[in-house]
């Protein structure tokens, strides 16, 4: 009995102990926030990555399909470009906004590549899964990742070869190799021929010896619903949507015209807000309005003595100054946007200047051989064309209908940034899926000297790189596994010997689904869109591989992001949020 009521005691006081030892449990987080940590986040990016990859998988190689998609004011976008079908889908999680995002990056740095370095990095992140399912520390993934990364651009340095960048045959096979998997494939050479002409132009020597090409400055491209795509083309100038500004006093063409480019307003200034003038006698203000004249018939005197043929201004142009300057047989055209006005003097070789007096005759462009005002469709668009060195150019699209123009502007807008890598760093590699199976065999051979379990990711990088030979011969229907298994025995059989010390470049031609010589076949790819894609896909993948908590969530305010803070802790004036009165419901 009495050893029953000693463990019965003992019982009530380890009770009580523990009951004073528990607290109620501290909440941190906001409660309405939602929060993923470690294998859970890791296999939803990757989940989410492959999702993103997926959608435009069959977006790749010259038999790609086109997507379809509704944008959110109602119209169409009909694309099989990477970067421009991910610009408008609308996604959620915040691994396929960060995969969005590698599309959007790959379009400005090189301007092709964007299908391909979505495609790669969703392969990458696949083959990590059963190495975090091994309980392997993604540290370790991500560090065998980077060692791979730079084997793979040692390998295609080795790969690459140079071209002469005067060899127009050249480019322009580099530049079809990309049109190739496009829309405007099917107009022939037209669409390279165009972003060619239209980079060089513009490409300017630098005194070090290298060479400088800003498309997106002096490259502009003007769209003109209606004609056919066979009367697009460069012109060796500037156009521009403007008109004259007295189109039945000026003349509309002047040949050889000398152009003076200001940014100034050739009008009387007005009171930026209210003004009060006090006047006593009504002479006065007579005075004060032919002060004004007296002003504008000044500046324009200004100007006509340098002898013009076309004034260009950024700012307003009066009825006034317009009569002097039409008096003076001076061409006029007022409110030009600054781009176009850079454009016009670099093409004229003029020199834009801020205030009248400061004019001097080395200011005025002479470079143009034609002015002109032309009507095209509805409009009228001016012209400063013939000139002698455009180091500026427009470029003129014509189409059927605005969906149609806007992917032949796509295209050729990818067509330019290759021809702008090729000129910036004339490398080639061999395209068709050569150089990723090319870099998946040395990998393979190099992760057999590695020790320990970084062996296994290593290896990984160069069988995700196999993902583009796969995609090219899946989405022209031909037997992905028989074909495959062809190019490995191809660049497996492929000795230094037979190559002269090069990896073999047999790819996949993507028309028919055979393996091919690109070398003959003539597919070629920049050196520049290459590297740039492999090291952003690997470099994404390494990222998204080292989250392993998500917090999202909105606070019930609507407005505050409660995971907006960094912190994840609720904001400080969010305490108030329940009233007092709600708290019993």
């Amino acid at each position: 009995t009495l050893l029953l009521q000693d463990l019965r005691d003992a019982a009530r006081v380890s009770i009580s102990a523990t009951m004073q030892g528990m607290q109620s449990p501290i909440m941190v987080m906001n409660t309405n926030t939602k929060r993923e940590t470690g294998r859970t986040a890791q296999l939803n990016n990757i989940a989410a990555a492959k999702a993103v990859s997926d959608i435009i998988r069959t977006t790749l190689g010259p038999r790609s399909m086109l997507k379809m998609i509704l944008d959110a004011s109602g119209g169409i976008v009909l694309t099989n470009d990477g970067n421009a079908i991910l610009r408008e889908i609308d996604v959620t999680h915040p691994a396929a906004k960060s995969m969005i995002e590698l599309s959007r990056t790959q379009d400005e740095e090189v301007g092709d590549g964007t299908t391909s370095v979505i495609i790669l990095a969703g392969e990458i992140l696949h083959l990590s899964q059963p190495f975090l399912e091994k309980d392997i520390h993604p540290t370790v993934i991500v560090r065998a990742y980077m060692k791979a990364l730079d084997a793979a651009v040692k390998i295609i340095d080795e790969l690459s070869f140079p071209v002469d960048i005067d060899d127009r045959e050249q480019l322009m096979n580099i530049i079809n190799s990309c049109i190739g998997t496009k829309y405007t494939s099917r107009f022939g050479p037209l669409m390279a021929n165009l972003a060619l002409e239209a980079v060089l132009c513009v490409a300017v020597q630098n005194p070090d010896g290298t060479r400088e090409v800003d498309i997106k400055k002096y490259a502009k491209i003007e769209k003109i619903a209606g004609g056919s795509i066979e009367d697009c083309r460069v012109l060796k100038g500037v156009m521009m949507n403007k008109d004259v500004v007295a189109p039945g006093r000026m003349r509309r063409r002047v040949e050889k015209p000398r152009v003076m480019l200001l940014d100034c307003s050739l009008e009387y200034k007005k009171g930026e807000n209210q003004t009060n003038v006090e006047i006593t006698k009504e002479e006065d203000w007579a005075t004060l309005l032919k002060m004004e004249e007296e002003w504008i018939q000044g500046v324009c005197s200004t100007i006509a003595s340098f002898k013009p043929d076309v004034v260009v201004t950024e700012k307003g142009l009066s009825d006034l100054a317009t009569h002097y300057l039409t008096k003076a047989g001076i061409v006029a055209l007022r409110r030009v946007r600054k781009t176009d006005n850079n454009r016009i003097a670099r093409a004229t070789g003029a020199t834009i200047v801020h205030r009248v007096e400061e004019l001097r005759e080395e200011d005025i462009g002479t470079g143009a051989g034609l002015f002109k005002v032309e009507k095209l469709g509805e409009e009228y668009f001016t012209f400063f064309v013939d000139c002698e060195d455009p180091k500026a150019c427009s470029i003129i699209l014509r189409g059927a209908s605005r969906d149609v123009l806007n992917e032949v502007e796509r295209n050729l807008h990818d067509a330019m940034g290759v021809a702008r890598n090729v000129v910036h760093d004339p490398r080639l590699l061999p395209g068709g899926g050569a150089v990723e199976m090319a870099v998946s065999r040395a990998i393979a051979e190099e992760a057999l000297k590695i020790e320990g379990v970084e062996q296994w990711p290593f290896k990984a990088v160069g069988q995700a790189l196999e993902v583009i030979p796969r995609t090219l011969a899946q989405n022209c229907g031909a037997n992905v596994i028989r074909t495959l298994t062809k190019l490995r025995a191809k660049h497996a059989e492929s000795t230094a010997a037979e190559t002269g010390g090069r990896a073999c470049t047999f790819g996949i031609d993507g028309n028919k689904g055979t393996i091919v010589d690109m070398k003959e076949l003539g597919i070629w790819e920049a050196y520049a869109v290459k590297v740039q894609s492999i090291k952003t896909a690997v470099e994404s993948a390494a990222m998204l591989l080292r989250i392993d908590d998500i917090v999202s969530g909105l606070s019930q305010k609507g407005n505050q992001a409660a995971a907006g803070t960094g912190t994840g802790v609720a904001p400080a004036n969010d305490d108030d949020e329940d009233p007092p009165e709600k708290l019993g419901e």
